[in-house]
């Protein structure tokens, strides 16, 4: 994202003004008693689900001052300057009812369908889980 000598450019939604540049830096600063989120909201980085996109707000700010940070690498901006959203983490965590939830990301990089059944298997000695397909009739498949 370089500095943009009008005041703000169009993002990929269809008519959310995302400042830039000095028109960027000017209304932080006339919002800079206001909390992060509301001046990012202000400046128009919020994305069509309506969540602040703090990560590219910050990434404007920092070139509007006139820095450059490096593109790509893990959850990088790419040559436009707008995130990916949110990149998938091999981690999650137990919740509070108990459950464990692997999450859509996952289950669609296995080509999992909704409605399989699996059978789990705990192996203590490694702190593995296992989840084995099983058939129609309730078998494990080989």
């Amino acid at each position: 994202m370089g500095a943009q000598k009008g005041p703000a450019n169009e993002d990929n939604s269809g008519g959310t003004v995302m400042l830039e540049g000095q028109a960027l830096l000017d209304k932080a600063r006339s919002l800079s008693n206001r909390p992060e989120d509301q001046i990012a909201r202000a400046c128009g980085y919020v994305g069509p689900s309506g969540r602040v996109l703090k990560k590219n707000f910050y990434r404007a700010l920092v070139a509007a001052k006139g820095y450059t940070l490096p593109s790509g690498g893990a959850g990088g901006s790419g040559a436009s300057g707008l995130s990916k959203g949110r990149q998938a983490e091999f981690r999650t965590r137990v919740h509070g009812n108990g459950n464990l939830l692997i999450g859509q990301a996952y289950t669609r990089r296995m080509g999992l369908e909704p409605g399989q059944e699996f059978r789990i298997e705990i192996h203590k000695e490694t702190g593995s889980i296992w989840l084995l397909p099983l058939d129609g009739a309730g078998n494990a498949l080989p």
